[in-house]
């Protein structure tokens, strides 16, 4: 699991998560290093797949994008200098004090359930329900405006994950994993081989075969061995090379944001209990 669903799909913020529990629940004393490093290889591995698998895919079966698309990701745009307000930002932490607090009280319910998971998960997933709910049914909760995609939203967001990763990334021991540096290798090199061919062989039809269907493919070789910004990376990367695709920048950032965040946190402690 380290090297499979909680790195790979979930990145570095989920091995870090997971690795405390892991660590103290089977044994595995060098978990964060372990989960680190197979997240770390899966970003280099998806930048360098996701490309290449769309244009095997565009040239192969001679696929060519649609005129009426412009291409409007990945280009230069005016400079946005629009300050951040400190109502801005205030409303920004209210907002995520109150996901945190509605995330407290449901991993609260679910270990009166007897389902234990990393705090970080329900409160994922308060924060999806708050975000979807409050802007359409009550759009000035108590006079704020809930910041969905702000600035000061960025913001935070951007500052909390570097001084999480920061911090993590300082206390690791990679010289632990010397050991393990084969068994590592061949796990990540089996993932990698499978994750191709799911993606030429399945995803790929199951899209349509066509151009929209190919940068599809290159998100989804960032998706499973990377992360979302690697997903966006390769698909803007096509696109600006080959044509663009507006349709596959809806599915992908979709499914990552919502659908594979949700599953990753059903699926972890599915494997960790059943199996």
């Amino acid at each position: 699991l380290l090297g499979g669903t909680v790195s790979l799909i979930g990145g570095h913020g989920t091995a870090i998560a997971w690795a405390p529990r892991i660590a103290e629940d089977y044994g595995v004393s060098n978990a964060m290093e372990v989960g680190i490093a197979c997240a770390t290889f899966g970003l280099i591995l998806a930048s360098l797949t996701g490309g290449p698998i769309a244009r095997f895919l565009i040239v192969h079966h001679n696929l060519t994008p649609d005129k009426a698309d412009t291409l409007d990701v990945g280009v230069s745009e005016e400079k946005d200098d629009s300050a951040i307000g400190y109502m801005d930002f205030l409303d920004a932490i209210l907002a995520i004090d109150l996901s945190v607090l509605f995330g407290l009280l449901l991993n609260y319910g679910l270990k009166m359930l007897g389902l234990e998971l990393p705090l970080f998960v329900p409160c994922l997933f308060a924060g999806i329900l708050l975000t979807n709910l409050i802007p359409a049914n009550f759009p000035r909760f108590s006079g704020m405006r809930w910041p969905s995609r702000t600035s000061s939203m960025a913001l935070i967001a951007d500052v909390a994950l570097g001084t999480f990763l920061a911090m993590s990334l300082m206390s690791m021991q990679l010289w632990v994993l010397i050991d393990l540096a084969g068994p590592i290798f061949t796990l990540l090199a089996a993932q990698s081989a499978i994750a191709v061919a799911i993606n030429i062989f399945v995803v790929f039809p199951l899209m349509g075969s066509t151009y929209h269907a190919a940068v599809v493919c290159a998100g989804f070789g960032g998706i499973s061995l990377g992360s979302t910004p690697t997903a966006m990376a390769n698909m803007s990367a096509v696109t600006q090379r080959y044509g663009a695709s507006h349709l596959a920048f809806v599915i992908v950032p979709l499914v990552c944001a919502f659908f594979i965040d949700l599953a990753n946190a059903l699926l972890i402690p599915f494997f960790l209990t059943k199996f």
